[in-house]
């Protein structure tokens, strides 16, 4: 994963984190930090995020 990629990735994170906060639905919440949880998995490993979901079809 390039610079850039991580940079993206940390953006997008961080986006998801303001969402959750502002949101009032708990199921949405919910699916909301499970997104972010995936997401930060995805950052940790340092692989791109469309990998993972290639690999569940």
């Amino acid at each position: 994963m390039t610079e850039r990629q991580f940079k993206e990735l940390e953006t997008e994170i961080a986006r998801y984190r303001v969402l959750e906060g502002e949101v009032t639905d708990p199921l949405a919440a919910g699916l909301i930090h499970v997104i972010i949880s995936e997401l930060e998995a995805d950052l940790a490993k340092g692989r791109e995020p469309s990998q993972q979901s290639c690999q569940g079809n």
